[in-house]
C-alpha cells in the first residue's frame, strides 16, 4: 500500500485486534505506526488496549495509558472501559479499581467488567459488594454481569447473597434466561440448598441437557441417588456427560455393585462411552478388587485408543495397585511417562505400602521428588512406610519437612502418631497428639492403639474416655484398642464391661478381632470360667487361632473341659500333627 495513514492503521490493527484474531500482529503495526509519527486517534487506542489485554503486555499498557492522558483522550468513556479490563486482567486489580473509580459515569458494560475482573482474580467478596453497589445505585446488571455475581457467591458458599442475586434476577426479568437460571440451579447446589436449586429446575422454561445433567449431580453429590435415578429416568435426551454424572455418583457414594449395573445399562441403552466413562469403571474395579474387570477394561480402552486422558491413566494405575498387581502397575507407570502426575505417584507409592513394600515405596518417593512435589497423601504413604520397616530416621525428616511447609492436618498427624507408636517412641507420638485440639476419630484412634502396644493401657483408656467427652463417636477400631489396653493392665472386669457396651451403648456390632482380644483378656489373665463361658455364647466358632490361645491358657490356669475341647477343634483342622491336653506342672484345675 503506497499511501498510508491514521486511518489505514487503525483499521489493520482493528482488524487483527477483534476478537483476539492476532494481538501480536496488532501490537507490531502500532509499533510502526507510532515509529513512523502518525497521530492516534481512540479507535488506535482502543485496539491497541484490547491487543495487550490478550497478550497481557501490562507495560505497554501503562505507556498507553500515559499516551491516553498526554494527547487529552481523558473522559472518552470506552477507553476508560479498556483501562479497567485491561488492568484487571494483568491482574492488578487495584489499579482496575482505581481507573473504575475515575470514571464519572459508568455503564452497565464498565459494571460487568469490573465485577468479572474480580472474579477472575478470585476477589469473590469484592465482586459480590461491586454487583450490589451497582444494582444500589440504579443501574440494570446485564445477564454476564448477573452470571459473575451468581459465580462469587457460589465460590464463597454465600447463600444469603445469592437469595438476593435471585431476588435481582426476577425484578429485573432475567427467569427467563437458561443460562442464569443455570447458574442459580449452580449457586443453590453448591451452597447445599439442593431444595431451592429443584424450585428454580421446575420453573425453567426449557430445561436443557445442562441443567438436567446439573440437578443430577447435585441430588448424587448429596448421596440421594434415588432422587438422581428418578431425574435421568425423566430425562428426554441424554448425552455422555449425563451418563457419567451418574455413575459418578454412584463411584462416590462407594456403591460398587450399583454402579456396574448402571454401566451395563449404559453399554445397553448407548453406544456413547469416553475416557471418562472407561476411568470410572475402573475405579468400580478397584471397589471390588475385580481384576478380571479392570483388566477386560483396559484392553477395550487400547483397541480403542482411549488410553491418552489422565483421568483414565491414573485410575487404570489405581486399579492394578489395589487389587494387587504391582507388577502390571509398574509396567504401566513406566508407559504413562508424559502423563504421570501426582496422583500417578502416589498411587503406586501407596501401592508398595499397602502391599507391605515398603523399602520400594520409600525408593519411589526419593524418584518422585524429581518430578513433583508431594502433597498430604504422599506424605502419609511414606509414613506408613516408615511405620512398617521402622525408619525411624527417615520417618522424622518427613516430620521435619510437614512442620516446615506446613502439613500436619489431622490426617497427617494420625499418620504420624502411628508410626512413632510403631517406633516404640510412644512420648513422641503423645506430642504430636496433643499439639493441636482439633482430633478426627481416626487420629484418636492410632493414639489408643499406640498406647496399647506400647504398654500405656491406662493412658489409652483415660484417652477413651476423653474421647467420648468430647463428642467423638467410637468405632470397631476404637474398641479394638480399648480391650487391648485392658489386657495390658489386666482390667479384666472393665474390659468386660466395655465389650459388652459396644452393642448396648454404641450399636456397634463386635467383630472376629473382638472377640479374639476378650479370648485373650480372659485367657491371660486366668478366668477360666468366665472364658468357658464366653466361647459357649459366642455367635460362631472360635477360629483355629483362638482355639490355639484358649488350649494354651487352659494348659496354663487349669480346664480339662475347655482344654480337651480346644484339643479336638485344633486336631480337626490339623490332623496331621495332633495335639494332646496336658496341664502344665504346677497348674490346679478350676
Amino acid at each position: 500500500m503506497p499511501d498510508r495513514n491514521t486511518g489505514s492503521y487503525n483499521a489493520i490493527i482493528t482488524g487483527y485486534a477483534r476478537e483476539g484474531k492476532n494481538p501480536e500482529r496488532a501490537l507490531y503495526f502500532f509499533s510502526r505506526m507510532n515509529s513512523l509519527g502518525f497521530g492516534y486517534t481512540g479507535v488506535t487506542f482502543a485496539s491497541v488496549l484490547r491487543a495487550c489485554s490478550d497478550v497481557l503486555d501490562l507495560g505497554l499498557a501503562r505507556q498507553v495509558h500515559g499516551m491516553i492522558e498526554k494527547l487529552g483522550f481523558c473522559g472518552n468513556f470506552i477507553l476508560e472501559t479498556a483501562l479497567v479490563d485491561v488492568y484487571g486482567k494483568c491482574a492488578v486489580i487495584g489499579d482496575a479499581r482505581r481507573m473504575f473509580d475515575l470514571i464519572s459515569e459508568p455503564n452497565e458494560v464498565t459494571w460487568n467488567v469490573i465485577v468479572r475482573r474480580y472474579l477472575e482474580m478470585e476477589k469473590m467478596e469484592e465482586a459480590i459488594c461491586m454487583f450490589f453497589r451497582m444494582v444500589s445505585e440504579g443501574f440494570t446488571p446485564i445477564n454476564h454481569t448477573v452470571m459473575s455475581a451468581l459465580k462469587a457467591c457460589s465460590s464463597v458458599i454465600a447463600l444469603d447473597e445469592g437469595r438476593r442475586v435471585h431476588g435481582v434476577v426476577v425484578k429485573i426479568g432475567y427467569k427467563e434466561d437458561n443460562i442464569v437460571e443455570n447458574c442459580l440451579m449452580e449457586m443453590y447446589l453448591k451452597c447445599g440448598v439442593v431444595e431451592d436449586a429443584f424450585k428454580v429446575f421446575e420453573d425453567c422454561g426449557s430445561k436443557c441437557i445442562f441443567s438436567w445433567t446439573m440437578m443430577i449431580n447435585g441430588h448424587a453429590s448429596c448421596g440421594d441417588m434415588d432422587m438422581a435415578s428418578m431425574l435421568f429416568n425423566e430425562m428426554p435426551e441424554k448425552n455422555v456427560v449425563s451418563w457419567n454424572t451418574m455413575l459418578t455418583g454412584f463411584v462416590k457414594l462407594s456403591r460398587w455393585e450399583k454402579g456396574l449395573d448402571f454401566f451395563y445399562r449404559m453399554r445397553r441403552e448407548t453406544k456413547e462411552m469416553d475416557e471418562i466413562t472407561l476411568g470410572l469403571v475402573l475405579t468400580i474395579s478397584s471397589g471390588l478388587l475385580d481384576l478380571g474387570l479392570g483388566k477386560q477394561v483396559h484392553g477395550f480402552a487400547y483397541r480403542h485408543s482411549l488410553i491418552s486422558n489422565m483421568f483414565f491413566c491414573n485410575s487404570l494405575l489405581d486399579m492394578y495397585t489395589k487389587c494387587g498387581n504391582l507388577r502390571s502397575s509398574e509396567l504401566w507407570f513406566v508407559q504413562m511417562d508424559n502423563l504421570r502426575d501426582r496422583v500417578s505417584w502416589n498411587s503406586l507409592l501407596s501401592g508398595y505400602a499397602r502391599n507391605g513394600r515398603s523399602e520400594e515405596a520409600l525408593n519411589t518417593f526419593r524418584l518422585m521428588l524429581w518430578e513433583t512435589n508431594p502433597n498430604e497423601k504422599t506424605l502419609s504413604a511414606v509414613l506408613v512406610a516408615c511405620a512398617n520397616v521402622f525408619a525411624l530416621e527417615f520417618g522424622k525428616q518427613i516430620h521435619a519437612y510437614m512442620f516446615r511447609n506446613g502439613f500436619e492436618d489431622v490426617v497427617t498427624r494420625g499418620v504420624l502418631v502411628d508410626m512413632y507408636s510403631k517406633c516404640n517412641l510412644i512420648d513422641y507420638a503423645i506430642k504430636v497428639f496433643d499439639c493441636d485440639s482439633s482430633r478426627d476419630t481416626v487420629l484418636w484412634n492410632s493414639m489408643i492403639l499406640g498406647c496399647a502396644y506400647n504398654g500405656r493401657g491406662e493412658h489409652g483408656l483415660k484417652l477413651f474416655e476423653t474421647m467420648k467427652e468430647d463428642g467423638i463417636k467410637p468405632d470397631n477400631i476404637t474398641f479394638t484398642g480399648v480391650l487391648l489396653s485392658c489386657i495390658s493392665e489386666g482390667y479384666v472386669n472393665l474390659g468386660q464391661s466395655y465389650f459388652a457396651s459396644m452393642v448396648s451403648e454404641f450399636g456397634i456390632i463386635p467383630r472376629i478381632e473382638h472377640y479374639a482380644c476378650m479370648i485373650e483378656l480372659l485367657g491371660k489373665h486366668g478366668f477360666m470360667v468366665d472364658l468357658e463361658d464366653f466361647v459357649d455364647k459366642m455367635p460362631f466358632e472360635p477360629t483355629l487361632q483362638m482355639w490355639v490361645r484358649i488350649f494354651d491358657c487352659c494348659r496354663e490356669f487349669g480346664n480339662d473341659r475347655l482344654g480337651e475341647r480346644a484339643a479336638r477343634c485344633i486336631n480337626e483342622s490339623n490332623p496331621t500333627v495332633p495335639v494332646r491336653f496336658e496341664l502344665l506342672s504346677g497348674t490346679g484345675n478350676e
